[in-house]
């Protein structure tokens, strides 16, 4: 009986996990900075830190706020087939086909996106440094999470394939094994986005037409490894998980051809590109000479509210995992 009712804990330990993963968040964040020109780097350099840290907020903010949920996301097969030319790309002609109401319950990513570039550009006009790097590094969290195939479709972590868990299977448990000593990101310069509405499209049409593959490659991989070899008890921050075993990850990863690491790549020039883009739209201000530098008291509430939200309530709104 004892023995039944560890196992059952182990299991239980087992189920709380995060998008992309909070580790893949701030790393992804943190290699951004070095793809921004030297007229950036004088501020986001110093504040790389920050910029990691405050990665996950929008997470957090899930389990504080309703609305989060549906920025993280969008279930684009709900409107179709590929490359879903039913859904308009313009925020007020979607509205119009097919209602606000309807849009956030599938999810809003792209849209979510350009709202956060223009509260960017706005911030490096109004050069108040408190913001930019509040929407840089939550940029850098919507950037991320449309980079991934199960933010964009309705099977998001597996629940009608029997393959509950995928979801951060891929987008923690690769990344958190295999980013620090196999992956390579070292990846040049961030790019001027001319049409950011279009770039951020097909960065979900991309993610869109990789869902399937995400979920095939883990059911060819799990034929070949009988249960007791898919999965393994690990110990993480003094407590023992049940986890995909690192000998399945890494047969994973290989059946993928690369495409967790690719698409971790594209949201570190995504986002960078994004910030370059939203100083560059602001007539390219100095940032050496920013104003607003502290956060305010209510700023600072905030970040404390979202941490205890995080750590004591339950998620609003959909969950992924």
């Amino acid at each position: 009986m004892k023995k039944i009712f560890t196992i059952v804990l182990l299991l239980l330990a087992s189920v709380n996990c995060y998008c992309w993963g909070f580790y893949a968040h701030r790393k992804i964040n943190y290699y951004a900075v070095f793809l921004l020109p030297p007229e950036m780097m004088v501020l986001y350099k110093t504040q790389i830190d920050f910029l990691a840290e405050h990665a996950v907020d929008p997470d957090k903010r899930r389990y504080a706020v309703p609305e989060e949920g549906p920025r993280h996301y969008i279930d684009i097969d709900h409107y179709g087939t590929y490359p879903y030319d039913l859904l308009p790309r313009k925020w007020n002609e979607a509205v119009a086909r097919y209602s606000e109401d309807t849009l956030n319950a599938y999810g809003i990513v792209p849209w979510w996106l350009q709202t956060m570039l223009y509260r960017l550009t706005d911030a490096f006009k109004e050069k108040n440094q408190a913001k930019i790097l509040r929407y840089s590094a939550e940029i850098g969290h919507y950037m991320a999470d449309a980079h991934v195939p199960l933010h964009t479709c309705s099977n998001h972590n597996g629940q009608f394939t029997d393959q509950k868990g995928i979801h951060a299977f891929w987008e923690s448990r690769v990344p958190e094994m295999l980013a620090d000593t196999e992956w390579d990101f070292f990846i040049g310069r961030a790019d001027y986005i001319k049409q950011p509405a279009d770039f951020i499209w097909k960065r979900v049409l991309e993610s869109a037409a990789a869902a399937d593959t995400v979920l095939k490659a883990e059911k060819e991989v799990s034929k070949i490894f009988p249960p007791d070899q898919k999965y393994s008890f690990e110990e993480r921050n003094g407590i023992t998980i049940r986890q995909f075993s690192s000998s399945f990850s890494k047969a994973y990863d290989a059946m993928l051809k690369g495409m967790i690491e690719r698409r971790m790549r594209q949201s570190i020039y995504a986002i960078a590109s994004f910030w370059y883009t939203a100083w560059v739209n602001a007539g390219q201000p100095d940032l050496t000479k920013l104003s607003n530098k502290e956060f305010s008291a209510e700023e600072q509430k905030e970040f404390e509210l979202l941490n205890h939200a995080w750590k004591n309530a339950p998620i609003k709104g959909r969950e992924h995992e």
